[in-house]
């Protein structure tokens, strides 16, 4: 059983589209080598949606004779070819539709749901590590899910452009659980726009504080901005190249770019690989300013997040 999917229910999970019991579901699927991938994605999808489904869309393994899309993770990810060591996909969807204060308030109760999958995993095979990989956010889950779990819970978490503010993260990282994690935030000048609005629009807990978008400074954080042509080439020498930025402005890159999702398998698969001090060996010594970007192309080369369709 390569992919469960699982919903978040207000603060509880529950199986997508089945009445099962979910620790049952769960503790049949913990046979195989291989880690346990927890992934979650951001605003606008909602779980059973006809057209916004996360299950239906990028949480789906392509069926055989369907057009393979390239941003599915999990096939992206490693899961579904039929390896004994792939390990153990979760698919985890919860409500990120309508304004951007109601979707944040659901990801935070969504957290708590998030926790008690994790503790459970861990409490059934202590010995397979958990990693998660969020987009958008659906870091908030992650950050919140920390402040419920025991230390070494989760060995590993990849924020691709994660729309929270430096202090929660921060927070979240100083607890028990997030000091034993490895926080790996992934950013882009091509989501300037949305991390300007998401300050605008969300009050941040600290007055001053900014968005992950500008970097974070933690023992155990590491930040890769992707559309840094430096960047780019050093985490190339890991696995493989990264595809470069084709826009100014898009919400997406952090996992729709070519290479993406295959850079962040080897990340979660080998981490004895990609240690983090190894990470930042050859990285430059801070993210590039905001708007520098936008500000570096002719105005026709502008692609808007609003005007393109999330897949």
């Amino acid at each position: 059983m390569p992919l469960i999917r699982i919903n978040a229910q207000g603060d509880r999970p529950a199986l997508h589209g089945s009445p099962q019991a979910l620790s049952n579901v769960l503790a049949r699927a913990q046979t195989g080598a291989g880690p346990a991938i927890v992934m979650t994605h951001g605003c606008k999808y909602q779980p059973g949606n006809a057209r916004h489904c996360p299950h239906d869309n990028i949480f789906a393994l392509p069926r055989p004779g369907t057009l393979r899309r390239a941003c599915q993770w999990p096939k992206n990810l490693g899961f579904g070819q039929g390896n004994a060591d792939e390990g153990l996909a979760i698919a985890f969807g919860w409500d990120g539709r309508g304004g951007l204060w109601q979707a944040r308030r659901r990801a935070v109760e969504a957290g708590r749901a998030l926790a008690e999958v994790v503790t459970h995993l861990c409490r059934i095979a202590p010995d397979r590590p958990v990693h998660f990989i969020g987009h958008s956010m659906g870091i908030e889950l992650v950050l919140e899910a920390l402040h419920h779990l025991p230390p070494g819970a989760l060995s590993r978490i990849i924020s691709l452009t994660g729309a929270a503010y430096r202090c929660r993260a921060l927070a979240a990282l100083d607890t028990p659980a997030g000091q034993a994690a490895a926080f790996i935030n992934v950013t882009s000048r091509e989501n300037d726009l949305f991390d300007s609005l998401f300050e605008r629009l969300i009050t941040p807990p600290e007055r001053g504080d900014r968005a992950l978008g500008f970097g974070l400074d933690a023992r155990n954080a590491v930040t890769l901005q992707l559309d840094c042509r430096h960047t780019l080439k050093h985490i190339s020498r890991f696995a493989g190249p990264v595809g470069g930025p084709e826009h100014r402005i898009c919400h997406w890159s952090s996992y729709r770019r070519p290479g993406a999702l295959g850079f962040y398998n080897a990340l979660l698969r080998a981490p004895e690989g990609f240690d983090l001090s190894l990470l930042r060996m050859g990285l430059p010594p801070a993210v590039a300013p905001r708007w520098s970007r936008l500000l570096s192309l002719p105005l026709p080369q502008l692609s808007l997040p609003f005007l393109q369709k999330a897949s």
